[in-house]
């Protein structure tokens, strides 16, 4: 295994009609990262990119960058996992209601 793969990848989910797309590693979450609209790029984003440098440049696991990439799709709800799952009654477009 690569030093630089996530041993879990990373679930984004940028619309609900889209399927989610999974991050394997430090360079595809660096790629990610990247391409984030200027206009929305604050500290939670940059914590991202420092942890991925870091570990691109050695100094920091992939795992450490992981949870630093993983926090950053959480806060911009992006993070499939961060999904609640339809309670017993309710279907699955008042689930993604409350993402919106």
């Amino acid at each position: 295994m690569d030093r630089l793969q996530f041993f879990t990848p990373v679930r984004i989910s940028r619309r609900q009609e889209s399927p989610a797309e999974e991050i394997y590693s430090v360079a595809e979450a660096m790629g990610f990262l990247r391409k984030w609209p200027t206009g929305r790029r604050g500290p939670v984003y940059q914590c991202a990119v420092n942890c991925c440098s870091a570990a691109l440049a050695g100094r920091m696991s992939a795992e450490e960058a992981r949870k630093a990439f993983a926090g950053f799709a959480r806060i911009t709800r992006l993070l499939e996992d961060d999904m609640p799952l339809p309670m017993a009654g309710e279907n699955i477009d008042s689930v993604h209601a409350l993402r919106r």
